[in-house]
């Protein structure tokens, strides 16, 4: 039996179970406690930091596991932010991100020289050292962005590449300075530099991705894929390391590298987001806590006034480099309050520097000491501004982070007329559960609530037990990954005598907007019904937007998309939604698109995209035969995704050409993943005359009005019964 007695409770604490219970509970209560004050849960882990270090209550020491945890942290966020950024937005605002990259690195490293050799006296090489520490800057307030939802702003996206550019441009000074220090030459030193930083290039823009996409294509369990990402994480960051770099800059490029083969909406990211916010980044902010040693305030005048300079130039300079960013490219307030926010708190880079001018011996002192490059005030000096900038920024981008949400909110509708979405899954195979639940989830808006539906239909028949019990299991399945990605699924399972009848009056019944149906398993070119008769069946009886999917690897491990669409598509009612799901799709997975159709289609989503907040990487190849729809079986890469827009027979895109796509889809494209999208139409009970008006309405974007009449007279002619009648819709 073990007494109270035996454990140790001396100061600091020594056991690791004691040790760890105390983190985590300071993890979950700290922000608990603050957010009744409103204040940042981030400042409550760095302030609990304190508290406990060895410069507080002294319960724990600062030791290698602290580190260790800590530095898992603070690379985690560096990762998360290379993973969460918009590299649509990222690519087409790298020149902003360069321009406020050397803001941020010249203003600050101008300043500290002139002020640390005219103000506080140092010596020309320590005033340079101390004004790189000015010029560095920590992402530690990043997460509270990503918890707004605001991580994939302009503003965001354009810190993030800054960050790493001033970063870089103070750490090259600081090897320069250990060169100059050690007495190494200086072309040697900068060659050795350039060469190193090459091969880590190649190594994590080109051998990482082709790594990735072999691995996720091959192993779909959870915690492989979790493990596997870590791993190459921390490869990449090792790999810095050997080039000469800071782990930091290797941890964000690999989230930059593994980018699109984690989609922002996945259940790997979900993974990802939750171990770092639950254990790794809390524990970075304590250790960043626990280096803050405020007795220096009362150690004399010469740690306040190295701490007081540091606080001026450092806060002065960044908010000048947000401000003359916001002036060079027109951005708003709130956008200029969240790159200074993001920008002004130092710990990681900041800290390095510090302590490898602490730890540089450069001579002694008169009485026989060793003479530092930056001395005890500066060491002093400099946990004050990680303690006070953290602080600051953290506040700031809270601040900026809730009004940037709301605006989005406010500015971010559904399309119009469509007030909500309603995606059903009809699932018939095991094996396909994941791949359609993926793909709804993709097409789905981010800032629909609603849930999404997962449908079995059982017939009624000899077989009944048996189907009941396999649709159950799939049904778990489908809830169990829509889970993982805390998204909410309703499983339906309906008895009917008719498969096709049960996914038709369900559709009915819960006000579907949108079908996700897989392929069916006996798809063959022998078979006459190349889509099913079930699908078949369905397409005729329902007007809501179907998508036949067929996949052949996971969406995350694709390279583009191609969408082939009909002549006049874009006269049909359902253009705006179709094109607004594959835009949504492509925006989720971040792959470029390229449309083939005739001249006036491809105008017209172009237009389409101009209207989007957010544009996407589109190309535009014409394309009219259709009889020669073999010619794409060149074109179709095996790492591409291929939709089809089709029509249903009797509406203005339909052609006979269309009947033939499904057969030779099977045939020809059978190792690729395709989709047959039937966009939305009316209903087959309206009278097409007013079918076409209403279509005028939705789909004003063709500004020739001609056209349009001349469409609406061709449409007139054939249902008044005064043209062929031989595209009329069946029953």
């Amino acid at each position: 039996m073990i007494l109270l007695s035996d454990f140790d409770f001396r100061l600091p604490l020594t056991n690791p179970v004691i040790i760890f219970s105390l983190v985590l509970f300071i993890i979950l209560f700290a922000p608990i406690l603050l957010n009744k004050f409103k204040i940042p849960h981030i400042i409550g882990l760095i302030v609990a930091g304190v508290i406990i270090g060895p410069y507080g209550f002294n319960l724990l020491l600062r030791d290698s596991s602290i580190v260790l945890f800590g530095t898992v942290g603070l690379l985690y966020i560096m990762f998360v932010a290379g993973l969460e950024i918009d590299l649509a937005e990222f690519a087409k605002n790298k020149y902003k991100s360069l321009v406020f990259g050397l803001y941020t690195f010249i203003l600050p490293i101008s300043l500290g020289i002139i002020g640390g050799y005219y103000i506080l006296g140092f010596d020309l090489i320590p005033s340079i050292l101390l004004s790189a520490m000015f010029a560095t800057h920590t992402l530690v307030a990043y997460p509270i962005a990503s918890r707004y939802g605001v991580s994939r702003n302009r503003a965001v996206t354009l810190t993030i590449g800054g960050t790493i550019i001033t970063d870089i441009l103070a750490l090259m000074v600081l090897a320069a300075i250990q060169g100059i220090v050690k007495g190494e030459e200086g072309a040697s030193l900068w060659i050795k530099l350039a060469i190193g930083t090459a091969a880590f290039a190649i190594t994590i823009f080109f051998v990482f991705p082709m790594i990735a996409r072999w691995f996720l294509k091959r192993f779909d369990d959870n915690i492989s894929q979790y493990i596997f990402v870590l791993a190459m994480v921390f490869l990449g960051s090792f790999l810095a390391e050997i080039a000469g770099l800071e782990a930091i800059i290797g941890a964000f490029l690999s989230g930059l590298a593994l980018n699109k083969f984690i989609p922002h909406s996945s259940a790997l990211m979900n993974r990802i987001d939750f171990v770092g916010n639950a254990i790794f980044i809390p524990f970075f902010l304590i250790s960043v806590g626990m280096l803050v040693d405020i007795t220096v305030l009362f150690k004399g005048l010469g740690a306040l006034k190295v701490a007081g300079f540091m606080l001026v130039v450092g806060f002065a300079t960044k908010f000048l480099a947000a401000w003359l960013t916001q002036k060079s490219f027109s951005l708003s307030a709130n956008e200029r309050q969240m790159i200074y926010g993001l920008s002004n708190a130092r710990a990681a880079a900041t800290l390095a520097i510090v302590l490898v001018g602490y730890n540089m011996i450069i001579g002694e002192t008169p009485s026989g000491e060793p003479l530092r490059l930056l001395n005890e005030d500066i060491l002093n000096g400099t946990i004050i501004l990680i303690l006070i900038s953290c602080t600051a920024s953290s506040l700031t981008v809270e601040k900026t982070s809730r009004k940037m949400a709301l605006e989005e909110d406010a500015s971010t509708n559904l399309p119009d007329g469509e007030e909500s979405e309603n995606i059903l899954i009809s699932l018939a195979y095991p094996e396909t559960v994941p791949q359609l639940v993926d793909f709804a989830r993709m097409i789905k808006h981010a800032n629909n609530k609603s849930p999404l539906f997962a449908l079995h239909v059982v017939e009624e028949d000899s077989s009944q037990t048996h189907n009941d019990s396999a649709g159950r299991k799939m049904m778990e399945h489908a809830t169990k990954h829509a889970a993982a990605t805390d998204d909410t699924l309703i499983p339906l399972t309906r008895f009917d005598m008719s498969i096709s009848n049960g996914i038709i009056y369900t559709i009915k019944e819960h006000n579907i907007t949108d079908v996700v149906i897989g392929l069916h398993r006996e798809a063959s070119i022998s078979s006459y019904h190349i889509l099913g008769p079930v699908v078949e069946k369905i397409v005729r009886r329902v007007s809501e937007n179907i998508f036949i999917y067929k996949s052949s690897q996971p969406l995350n491990t694709l390279k583009r998309i191609l969408v082939v669409v009909p002549p006049k598509a874009e006269y049909e009612p359902g253009f705006y939604h179709w094109f607004d799901k594959i835009y949504t799709l492509a925006k989720s997975t971040g792959l470029p698109i390229q449309f083939y159709g005739n001249e006036d289609s491809l105008k017209s989503i172009s237009q389409l995209n101009e209207q989007k907040t957010v544009k996407l990487k589109i190309g535009f190849s014409p394309f009219s035969e259709w009889g020669e729809f073999l010619m794409f079986s060149r074109e179709i890469k095996k790492d591409d995704l291929f939709i089809i827009i089709t029509s249903r027979k009797g509406y203005l895109s339909y052609n006979n050409d269309l009947e033939k796509i499904p057969h030779l889809l099977v045939k020809y494209f059978k190792d690729n993943s395709f989709i047959i999208l039937y966009p939305r139409q009316l209903d087959y009970g309206t009278d097409m005359e007013t079918h076409h008006m209403d279509n005028t309405l939705l789909n004003p974007l063709p500004e020739n009005l001609d056209v349009l009449n001349k469409a609406g007279d061709y449409v007139k002619k054939i249902f008044t019964g005064s043209g062929s009648r031989k595209n009329e819709p069946e029953d």
